[in-house]
């Protein structure tokens, strides 16, 4: 995995760091798993803007992403390493046995022409999705399913990964990329592995128009506002704004917003670090 500088040639490629796309092997994806994405540029049923900033962007397809990985036993190769647009991480389309073919989320290492496989009895290789009853404690792990059976839910961007502690009783505990320690059922899945791409965080897009390719548009911070249109807007000149808070009043910084009442309270061990 390799970042590209540019020489300052224009303005926007002084700073611009890109991935160099070493691993992506095609630039065509697989017909048979694209799907169509439709844009709202953030309007509801009626036509009436509901989120802000959004709309524009590069048309995209979906691709198909086999997070269940509910094909037991049976060996996959993988066939190509591809660019996704619609996340970070890149993907990888297996070949199974039968001739099925799927995409999952490219741990990092993996490469062309390696087998993996999914189920019971499975070594902890890359790749491998397996059940954490069977993954040996310090495993590091991604893509990892909050219930049975749910598909994948968590540690699923560029980078990211857990690593299974312990185990008590029926439950695995796991500590989660933003230093959360939590338990889940023993009879959930997860991936060997880190996702792939972990220098996705280094990238510098060097200019506003690549935000409107992703179909950003420009934020107006609510201090420049007027006082009928955000808590921190109104005063003369270049007021401060008074305390941090969001559109709706709610306070931005350091204010806890998680429900006291939340069923998965039970199931934290450690809340992630401030």
């Amino acid at each position: 995995m390799a970042l590209k500088k540019f020489k300052p040639t224009t303005s926007s490629q002084r700073f611009k760091i890109i991935s160099a796309f070493d691993e992506v092997t095609t630039s065509k994806p697989e017909k048979s798993l694209l799907a169509p994405m439709k844009k709202s540029g953030g309007r509801n049923n009626e036509g009436k803007m509901t989120m802000r900033y959004m709309g524009g962007g590069h048309k995209q397809k979906y691709r198909i992403i086999d997070f269940k990985r509910d094909k037991e036993g049976m060996p996959a190769k993988v066939k190509t390493i591809e660019y996704d647009p619609n996340r970070t991480a890149r993907i990888a389309l297996l070949v199974y046995t039968d001739g099925e073919k799927r995409y999952i989320v490219a741990p990092h290492g993996l490469k062309v022409d390696q087998e993996v496989i999914a189920g019971k009895g499975v070594s902890p290789e890359v790749g491998n999705s397996m059940y954490l009853s069977e993954i040996p404690f310090g495993t590091i792990i991604h893509n990892i399913e909050l219930r049975p059976g749910q598909g994948a839910k968590m540690a699923r961007s560029a980078g990211s990964y857990a690593q299974l502690v312990s185990r008590e009783g029926k439950f695995a505990i796991i500590k989660l990329p933003s230093g959360e320690t939590r338990m889940i059922l023993n009879t959930c899945k997860a991936t060997v592995g880190m996702v792939s791409n972990p220098d996705h965080s280094l990238e510098v897009s060097g200019k506003a128009g690549r935000s409107r390719w992703l179909g950003r548009r420009p934020r107006t911070r609510g201090v420049v506002m007027n006082p009928v249109d955000h808590p921190m807007g109104g005063g003369e000149g270049r007021s401060s704004g008074g305390h941090p808070r969001s559109r709706k009043g709610l306070p931005a910084k350091g204010y806890k917003t998680r429900s006291k009442k939340k069923a998965s309270s039970k199931y934290i061990i450690e809340r992630r670090k401030k």
